[in-house]
């Protein structure tokens, strides 16, 4: 009996470890993915990484009581990288998208982004998204820009980078007709790097939702971030970080 019991015991005992917990507490830390050129929401300045989305996972953080372990890779490392639990979060500029959330979870919606042209400045022949057919377009690898070309614009040809930089790169040097991308990065480029070589041109495409994306299984890890994105929301403290970084107040919604 005693024999029995023990064998029950240390069955029991490994049944236990298997699987992510739904209802286990958060962790004092957590490993928080990110990417490294997607200015102005992440990026390196002086040794260290800065930008919109760092500042608002560092708030959400203090909010919710957990240290943030920053580790950062390629933008189509960090889905990846959350299915086989080397990072626990990921903040980078990720649109939520129904594939995407068939693999981790995401937290409600931080910002409403959308997809924007960039040619260089002297050219007079793209106006607009229709324009581009046929044309070689570069973006981010793995980014939703590189499937709506792929998906919508005839004959077009995605020019795949791992950094950012060398699309805009590939455009200034004329490898590329166009660049097409994420919003806020196309018009912070320009802004600060290429004012004089690149111009945006025609309409804000295909709306989007940058949610935080989460390892699956931990639903009170969601709901902690959840709660504290919705807390400096009310308090000010997203507003503050907004204006740092976009110069005005976030629209209202």
């Amino acid at each position: 009996m005693v024999a029995s019991l023990a064998l029950m015991t240390g069955l029991t005992a490994c049944s236990s470890g298997g699987g992510a917990d739904e209802d286990a507490p958060l962790e004092d830390s957590y490993v928080v993915a990110t990417d490294t050129s997607f200015v102005p929401f992440e990026f390196k300045e002086g040794g260290e990484y800065v930008g919109f989305d760092i500042d608002l996972i560092n708030a959400i953080a203090d909010e919710a009581g957990f240290k943030v372990d920053l580790k950062t890779t390629n933008f189509d490392g960090i889905i990846p990288g959350l299915q086989t639990g080397t990072f626990d979060i990921a903040i980078a500029g990720i649109t939520i998208k129904p594939e995407r959330a068939e693999k981790v979870d995401f937290s409600d919606p931080y910002y409403k982004s959308g997809l924007r042209i960039g040619v260089p400045v002297d050219n007079e022949d793209i106006t607009s998204v229709e324009d581009l057919a046929g044309k070689n377009i570069a973006t981010r690898l793995g980014s939703t820009s590189a499937d709506y070309i792929n998906n919508n614009i005839d004959g077009a040809k995605a020019q795949t980078f791992e950094q950012l930089d060398q699309a805009y790169l590939a455009v200034q040097n004329g490898t590329s007709d166009a660049i097409l991308y994420d919003a806020p990065n196309v018009a912070y480029y320009i802004k600060t790097k290429g004012e004089d070589s690149l111009k945006m041109v025609g309409d804000l495409l295909e709306a989007q939702d940058y949610g935080i994306a989460m390892a699956q299984g931990n639903e009170n890890l969601v709901k902690a971030v959840n709660e504290a994105l919705a807390t400096i929301k009310e308090n000010g403290t997203y507003d503050e970080i907004y204006k740092k970084w976009f110069g005005e107040a976030p629209p209202s919604e």
